[in-house]
């Protein structure tokens, strides 16, 4: 168990206190963007790998154990977490590596931005809850438990990068969308467009989601559903 908490601190850690920071700006200025991606990823694929490697090692230990009860919630709220990261992920995003060019544009919060502007994070984030929840152990409470703080901290960290070096441009797209899911929608600042998602998306994150539901067991030892 303690390789997997020290994993999980060096993972989580690399993201908050490098890319998360200002000094990712710092090395950014003294190595250029492309250095800084490149041993950046380099860092973040050993770091995943490390994790996962030591979560498959990690002993048993059982907290509150697999509800069966759970699973059938489960498997709707993993629905909707495929539906927010393949929809997300898809969307061309002033979020997104590159993306700032759209801000330009004049409506960039289209499709499942309206909804929320990090949709993909907070699959991420509903995907890990739901498995902290389902597992009901030790181990996947340290796994799931980093992840969901990286989704959620993910979210806040890229928010701050982005005014820092966007000002305007990305106050107006801020004030048009929302962090948390369906907040700009209610307080008015934004409409639901479902159709605008693109049918496709959806129907591809379904189909993802339906495949990984049929092969989850032989994948990871485990049926979600039964």
């Amino acid at each position: 168990m303690i390789q997997l908490t020290l994993a999980a601190l060096f993972f989580v850690g690399i993201h908050f206190l490098i890319a998360g920071s200002r000094g990712r700006d710092r090395l950014i200025a003294k190595y250029g963007e492309r250095m800084y991606r490149g041993g950046f990823s380099i860092l973040s694929l050993a770091g995943l790998f490390w994790l996962i490697y030591a979560y498959r090692h990690a002993p048993y230990l059982e907290t509150w154990g697999q509800l069966a009860w759970f699973k059938p919630v489960a498997a709707l709220l993993m629905l909707i977490a495929f539906i927010l990261a393949v929809t997300g992920i898809t969307t061309p995003s002033p979020t997104a590596v590159n993306g700032e060019s759209l801000l330009s544009e004049a409506e960039p919060a289209q499709g499942i931005l309206r909804i929320t502007r990090h949709p993909f994070l907070w699959g991420i984030a509903l995907w890990a809850v739901t498995h902290l929840i389902a597992n009901g152990d030790v181990a996947a409470l340290v796994l799931f438990g980093s992840l969901l703080l990286l989704a959620l901290g993910g979210t806040r960290s890229i928010d701050a990068k982005r005014r820092r070096h966007l000002g305007e441009q990305w106050t107006k797209f801020a004030a048009a969308t929302s962090n948390m899911p369906f907040k700009a929608i209610r307080e008015g600042r934004n409409q639901l467009k479902i159709a605008e998602i693109g049918w496709w998306r959806i129907a591809l994150a379904v189909a993802l989601y339906l495949a990984l539901l049929h092969f989850h067991a032989k994948l990871f030892g485990v049926s979600p559903l039964f």
